[in-house]
């Protein structure tokens, strides 16, 4: 080993450690420059209450993209398989007297029929699944503005209204503490168990996975379902926090949570998708929107905002990594 690495070996590791928690300093310092910015509006518990719980179901949405990412493919339905969910909710629970319980059940099912339905079309007949994931993303909203006649349904059971966002600890609404319970199981899975190893093996080489005896198609098709059942229990967490239905709205919340997913990668375990890290990124966007407009800015700039930070993360996660993008298969 020559003398000129010893040196550097120490700065290497700083390196490493300022790029795990960058994107938390960078949080951090957001929170400040809009809170010496609007110390009497934006620095208050009651504000980070209401992000905290209105950006739970982007939260779980970013999981939900993570998931099949991880096995190399993509979800661009997650966000009508959100509209899906909730408006069911709606249908059933308000126009049919379905009991609160059943109509939140059938719409989770719906998010394995869903993620059944794009492992058909992706593993079994070989679409590239952008192709599929964006094909039925118009194909379930067409079904959702049907269902509702393409109106937002109120008056959705207080039970569920009051299980998600009418109790709170320490202030916080439950939205958040749900989508905080999924992170952690999430980050369990993938961090500690084999399962998650497999999955990670899989989207970084499927055929080197194959010859190391995983079951390739089974990983895909339970990535693809998994995605569908937390991308419907992300309706069922809008349809809490909104108290209603829908049909439009929770397109919204894609391209924050593919921002998320991809910018979610180059902290805490960076060069991975990692649900940590994709709360993280999903609290700091939703706090830089928040910020912007309560500063009054028009509609039009959150646009810019959440579609300039998807290519930013892109790319930075892009970087990271070091590796091409996962195959899209």
């Amino acid at each position: 080993m020559s003398t000129t690495d010893k040196p550097s070996r120490p700065a290497i590791n700083h390196m490493r450690i300022f790029e795990r928690y960058a994107l938390i300093l960078v949080w951090l310092l957001l929170i400040a420059a809009f809170s010496l910015a609007m110390p009497q509006s934006f620095f208050r518990w009651g504000n980070f209450s209401i992000l905290f719980a209105s950006y739970a179901p982007a939260a779980l949405l970013a999981l939900a993209i993570i998931v099949p990412l991880t096995t190399g493919d993509y979800d661009l339905a997650v966000g009508a398989t959100l509209t899906l969910s909730s408006c069911l909710i709606g249908v059933l629970n308000v126009w049919y007297d379905v009991p609160i319980l059943m109509s939140v059940g059938i719409a989770l099912a719906a998010g394995v029929a869903v993620g059944l339905f794009h492992a058909l079309f992706i593993v079994y007949f070989r679409i590239p699944s952008l192709v599929v994931t964006l094909g039925s993303t118009s194909l379930i909203t067409g079904i959702v503005q049907w269902m509702t006649k393409s109106s937002t349904i109120g008056g959705i059971d207080n039970a569920l209204i009051n299980a998600v966002v009418g109790g709170r600890f320490l202030g916080v609404p439950y939205a958040f503490y749900y989508a905080l319970v999924a992170v952690l199981v999430l980050w369990y899975v993938f961090d500690f168990t084999p399962l998650g190893r497999r999955m990670l093996f899989v989207g970084r080489g499927r055929e080197v996975a194959r010859l190391n005896g995983i079951a390739v198609e089974r990983m895909r098709i339970g990535a693809l379902v998994a995605s569908g059942v937390i991308a419907a229990g992300a309706g069922v967490l809008y349809a809490g926090v909104l108290g209603s239905a829908d049909p439009y709205s929770g397109l919204n919340y894609l391209l924050p949570a593919f921002a998320a997913a991809f910018l979610g990668s180059t902290t805490i375990s960076p060069g991975r998708f990692n649900p940590l890290g994709a709360m993280v990124a999903v609290y700091f966007l939703g706090t830089g929107i928040t910020g912007l407009t309560m500063f009054g800015i028009p509609l039009w700039v959150t646009n810019v905002f959440n579609g300039g930070a998807l290519i930013l993360a892109v790319t930075i996660s892009q970087l990271t990594r070091g590796r091409e993008a996962p195959d899209i298969g």
